[in-house]
């Protein structure tokens, strides 16, 4: 039996990486692994994270290994690691240094092998709590540019060209300077990041980049911080208001993904819902056994085809096939952009008045709301979709956990853009289904039967082994409450079987019941419940007098709720509560 740290780590199949403090006159932080993570200065938290990262042509993340941590006197840190998968072999040094003011770390790397990559350095993490906050970027030639960081979630960079920023943080002057390259700023939160970051190499530069054995790299990052934190700054979070019930709305209806999974892992018995989603790429050579597979998994039940197309006859050709069966919903997406490009979008809407499809025509993306951000100017005036999964950067669990708020705030956004049209989300599965941003091209699947698997079940670290985790029943249904805003029509889960879904060979994983309750509540009138403690979601159900509510921190979460009384939800864990 495997044997985990912490309680947390039993319930999530894991073990996160310790926390080991660091403290050095005003300044405290936490050592991660090879990274340094909530840097305060006089107690306020000034910068969520700093990090190395190497990052491979496909825009991978290479984790760092080997990690050796040296010092640790008179304010000077060094941390050695190397991170190394197939072709990509990178050692890099990092070291810390520490005065009353100032916290600086340089970074110096060789490369151990010929590789191609898009990204190695150093990159600074912002709390997604600035949003809003001045910002003063300093660039390379001296000038300097007055801006902030974005309330809405940018689609494109906020800052460029930067060798300095500036900005203030509960009343601490926060100064960042950075040499060895040029850096720029993304808004993460378009991936469910709760973070912006400071980066290198600008974007606009060719990549991938080849590098060989002995190339190297050097880059350093200098905080300097002044100023009295404000009143209250760094204090524990005030004692909560008692949880309240929100105004009547409509639940979401609640789908899930046909599985990708060899057959090999079917159950006996297939969680259902009323519609089932599957995506069909005419590139592989047994999209229709996928269709199939998809039909089987659906049951009764309609299903949502998203057609993966790369002209006007692909899309007839997948139109043709799925025209006979129950279709709910109907969207199309280039197969390079993974957008619903307007000529695609056009032949779709032909094709399926045709051939007399009355299922919902869906525009958007299949990829993260990124891509929906950076497009919807360009897509049709329709209902829009778009996926989640809160791996694209980052695997540690608190980037999992952490990603909730940011899918509530994501959700928000898409309503807005959308303007009055339904939103579709999903599917929401841990890792992604496909590279989205991959420099490669893709590798059609020659098979002609799914037997052994399609899809993402092909995707090297699709899989997460968290899926099957009894923490990840309430991380599902702690996302769908944060999703489950006004004009959120339908949200799909991940898959109905294999291990990305809710089951495998073995029987049923905790997740699947936490599925069943979900997908039995879409379409009913629901009331969110406000006010609820950090990491926790929930909502009730006037008509069966019934709440449900999950718990995505590590403690458990006590709290009273208005006309209900107190309630105990414990740690990475739900509860249905009568009312």
């Amino acid at each position: 039996m495997t044997e985990f740290a912490t309680p947390a780590a039993a319930r999530w199949l894991d073990d996160a990486p310790t926390a080991v403090a660091i403290e050095h006159g005003p300044w405290r932080m936490d050592r991660v692994g090879a990274g340094l993570a909530d840097i305060r200065f006089r107690g306020v938290s000034v910068l969520r994270a700093l990090r190395v990262v190497v990052r491979d042509a496909d825009w991978r993340t290479i984790e760092p290994r080997d990690v050796v941590v040296t010092g640790g006197d008179g304010g000077s840190i060094t941390i050695a690691a190397r991170c190394q998968r197939k072709e990509v072999d990178f050692a890099w040094t990092a070291t810390l240094s520490l005065d009353d003011t100032e916290l600086r770390v340089d970074l110096s790397g060789v490369a151990q092998s010929a590789f191609e990559r898009n990204r190695i350095g150093i990159i600074v993490l912002h709390w997604p709590s600035d949003a809003g906050s001045q910002l003063w970027v300093t660039h390379p030639d001296g000038t300097s540019t007055r801006t902030r960081f974005p309330d809405a979630i940018a689609p494109h960079q906020p800052a460029l060209d930067i060798a300095g920023l500036e900005w203030s943080r509960q009343g601490i002057d926060v100064r960042l300077h950075f040499a060895g390259d040029v850096f720029e700023m993304e808004d993460q939160r378009n991936w469910t990041d709760a973070s912006f970051k400071t980066y290198s190499t600008p974007l606009e530069r060719p990549f991938p980049v080849r590098l060989d054995p002995g190339d190297r790299v050097a880059q350093s990052v200098t905080v300097t911080c002044d100023g009295d934190p404000e009143s209250g700054a760094g204090d524990d979070a005030p004692e909560r208001e008692e949880v309240v019930l929100g105004a009547e709305r409509v639940f979401p209806q609640v789908g899930i993904a046909a599985s990708t999974a060899s057959v090999s892992s079917r159950p006996r018995d297939v969680v259902r819902a009323p519609v089932t989603l599957v995506e069909l790429d005419v590139r592989d050579a047994n999209w229709r056994a996928a269709l199939e597979r998809a039909r089987q998994d659906a049951g009764k039940g309609l299903l949502d085809v998203r057609l993966i197309a790369r002209d006007e006859a692909d899309v007839a050709q997948l139109v043709d096939a799925v025209a006979p069966l129950p279709i709910a919903r109907l969207a199309v997406f280039d197969a390079t952009t993974h957008v619903s490009e307007p000529v695609l979008w056009r032949v779709l809407g032909d094709a399926a008045a045709a051939r007399g499809i009355r299922g919902e025509l869906v525009a958007g993306t299949r990829a993260h709301f990124t891509e929906l951000n950076r497009t919807h100017e360009r897509l049709p005036d329709a209902p829009l979709t778009f996926s989640i999964t809160p791996q694209m950067h980052d695997i540690e669990r608190a980037q999992i956990v952490e990603s909730i708020a940011m899918q509530r705030l994501v959700a928000e956004n898409a309503v807005r853009i959308a303007d009055g049209a339904a939103v579709h989300v999903g599917p929401v599965t841990l890792r992604a289904r496909y590279n989205a941003v991959a420099t490669t091209p893709y590798a059609a699947d020659r098979a002609t039967d799914v037997s052994g698997g399609y899809g993402a079940e092909r995707v090297a670290e699709a899989t997460d082994a968290r899926q099957t985790s009894p923490a990840m029943a309430a991380w599902v249904m702690a996302s769908t409450f944060a999703l489950a805003i006004d004009n959120v029509a339908s949200i799909t889960l991940g898959e109905a079987w294999g291990p990305r879904g809710l089951a495998d060979e073995t029987g049923r994983f905790p997740v699947a019941d936490a599925a069943e309750l979900l997908i039995a509540r879409g379409g009913e009138l629901t009331r969110r419940l406000e006010n609820l403690p950090d990491g926790c979601w929930g909502a009730a159900f006037p008509e069966r007098r019934e709440m449900l509510v999950a718990n995505v921190a590590d403690d458990d979460a006590r709290f009273t709720i208005e006309g209900v009384g107190a309630l105990v939800v414990p740690a990475t864990d739900y509860v249905r509560q009568a009312y």
